[in-house]
């Protein structure tokens, strides 16, 4: 116990422990603080079993509460090591850690009982794991993805537009050549529309079907069209992957961080990116 309370007057070092994974005491921690929520999220799942949960009621429960008091102390020890509490507290594994812990106290209120599965986004918090195992390779390549999505967000806007105005189109020709028919599922055009978008996805539910020859050609060349069409986003991501691959750091800056890195080195000292 005097080591708890000798640990909380030292703020960089508890700092060091709840922040950090490079002493054995922050892997320990991080490592802990992860087992925690791969439990919580079991608890989760296993009580929307009805059968399982009237078995073990009482020991899920008394399970969640620690866990939730566990992931309470860890967000107030975050709160009070940090040098800005306040930086922490809006950052994004801030909010997420406040908003998957409030859940269980908010369901104390008899309108916000259903809040209490909000702890499932502590998953997002499992993001950690790449820090404590330190796989840098697996974050730069994540970088790469959320650069290259952020990226081509333009050219996917505009695709998703041109999709959308495309089913607009193909709905109300549907509604044309099927609304009319006796026995038609094409009620409205709204309805035609759903069924373009179902269809040219290639999701296909089956819940809506033409009744005609031209409306059954129609689908046809929908169909078609969708394997045309559907992995556009996927060649625009991935052409952009490619080039920021190649992309090269300029005037001894990182590509990435845009830190000055030392001409001949290999890899950027500040984020470990490939150079």
């Amino acid at each position: 116990m005097k080591r708890f309370f000798a640990l909380l007057k030292d703020k960089p070092r508890l700092y060091n422990i709840v922040f950090n994974s490079d002493t054995r005491a922050g892997k320990i921690f991080d490592i802990a603080v992860m087992v925690a929520i791969v439990l919580s999220l079991l608890v989760a799942f296993i009580e929307t079993k009805p059968a399982v949960m009237g078995r073990f009621k009482d020991v899920l429960t008394i399970l969640e509460y620690v866990l939730t008091f566990f992931f309470t102390i860890e967000y107030i020890l975050r709160l009070y090591c940090s040098p800005r509490p306040r930086d922490y507290a809006f950052s994004f594994f801030g909010i997420i850690d406040l908003v998957a812990t409030l859940p269980l106290y908010l369901s104390f209120i008899p309108c916000l009982a259903s809040a209490r599965y909000f702890f499932i986004l502590r998953v997002f918090r499992l993001i950690r794991i790449f820090r404590v195992l330190k796989l840098f390779s697996f974050i730069n390549e994540g970088y790469l993805l959320l650069q290259s999505i952020r990226l081509s967000l333009r050219k996917i806007l505009v695709y998703f537009l041109f999709v959308l105005i495309l089913v607009t189109i193909l709905g109300t020709l549907m509604f044309i050549v099927e609304g009319g028919q006796p026995g038609t599922q094409f009620t409205d055009i709204m309805t035609s529309i759903y069924w373009a978008i179902v269809t040219l996805t290639t999701v296909g539910y089956g819940d809506i079907t033409p009744v005609t020859t031209i409306g059954r050609i129609l689908s046809g060349l929908i169909m078609i069209l969708g394997y045309t069409i559907i992995a556009v986003p996927t060649g625009i991501v991935s052409a952009t992957m490619i080039d920021e691959t190649k992309r090269k750091g300029k005037n001894g800056r990182c590509p990435r961080c845009n830190e000055k890195t030392d001409l001949k080195a290999n890899y950027c000292k500040h984020c470990g990116e490939r150079l």
